[in-house]
């Protein structure tokens, strides 16, 4: 489905099924008044809009909402689950490389803090290139010694080259050797100053990671005394900002998260905005995980695992 289908299909469904007005619906898409008048034309004469909006995507339209009005979401995003899963991260970086760029036109960001990750390497191709001098990207977590290409400081540096922004970087390994190291680490000045940063950011850009052998964290992150094993053991469903988390959100009683370089789920939470751009129904336990402990403002995700998702959170709350 091109860009410009995606957009008419949404400003029809708000206008026609939400009800929105015009006016509204210029404002929540960061678009022109007189091109949603234009784009609600489009709907009518092609067809798409007669008693129903005519799209095989209105099942992820209604996903969107249901997912806002279960998980007390701010925003969700779904695209079509396509057919092969090597396609999803791509997808998903475009999709999440747009809504930033719109977040960017219609909000004051004065921070960003961004993890890794193969989506998020996407996010930043898709990402409209501006100059804003004002803007300060940092990186929310220590970095790899491997897989380069989807390094934390990477990402950063490539979001601050393509916005023209600032940026600095948590110069640490994801997990420190022991938790004393950490508390080491992180005690010095420029680390606090570090943390002080990605304490003040308007928007976390995050993924997040399942325990199977399609994590990036798994394959290349792991410390060597440190078997999945023991995480599944310790009831981990995956990790956001390399902090596991079991199936409620909460970080597992394992010492990996206390050698980990990066800030804990309640510094994540006082993020204004954090937004989780992840897909896979492999990490539907994850998602579940974070959405329950309302560590999530917007979810970017692909429909069968969103639905999955939801379904994981619809159970916690009836146990």
């Amino acid at each position: 489905m091109a860009d410009e289908d995606q957009v008419v299909v949404r400003v029809a469904w708000l206008y026609y099924m939400e009800g929105l007005t015009q006016d509204a619906i210029a404002t929540k898409l960061g678009l022109t008044r007189l091109r949603v008048n234009r784009l609600l034309g489009e709907a009518r004469e092609s067809g798409l809009v007669s008693i129903k909006i005519n799209s095989r995507h209105e099942s992820c339209l209604r996903l969107e909402e249901e997912l806002r009005t279960v998980c007390g979401l701010r925003e969700a995003v779904i695209i079509p689950t396509p057919g092969s899963a090597d396609l999803i991260p791509a997808l998903l970086g475009r999709t999440t490389g747009e809504y930033l760029s719109r977040h960017l036109e219609t909000h004051r960001v004065r921070g960003i803090g961004v993890g890794w990750g193969a989506t998020l390497r996407e996010t930043i191709r898709h990402v409209t290139p501006g100059e804003w001098p004002n803007l300060h990207v940092n990186s929310m977590m220590g970095g790899l010694t491997r897989g380069l290409e989807i390094n934390t400081f990477e990402t950063a540096s490539a979001l601050a080259s393509r916005l023209g922004a600032q940026c600095s970087y948590l110069a640490a390994p994801l997990y420190a050797g022991s938790a004393k190291s950490r508390d080491t680490i992180v005690s010095q000045d420029v680390f606090k100053d570090a943390f002080g940063q990605i304490a003040a950011n308007d928007v976390a850009l995050l993924s997040v990671g399942d325990l199977s052998t399609r994590s990036l964290l798994v394959r290349y992150g792991l410390p060597k005394d440190v078997p999945v094993a023991e995480l599944r053991q310790a009831k981990a469903v995956g990790d956001i900002v390399g902090q596991f988390l079991d199936r409620h959100g909460k970080p597992v009683k394992h010492a990996l998260n206390q050698r980990v370089v990066a800030p804990s789920t309640q510094e994540l939470a006082k993020i204004p905005t954090v937004i989780v751009a992840s897909g896979g129904e492999n990490k539907a336990p994850i998602i579940a995980a974070v959405l329950w402990a309302k560590l999530v403002s917007v979810l970017i995700c692909d429909e069968q695992a969103a639905r999955a998702a939801l379904k994981l959170y619809e159970a916690l709350g009836e146990r």
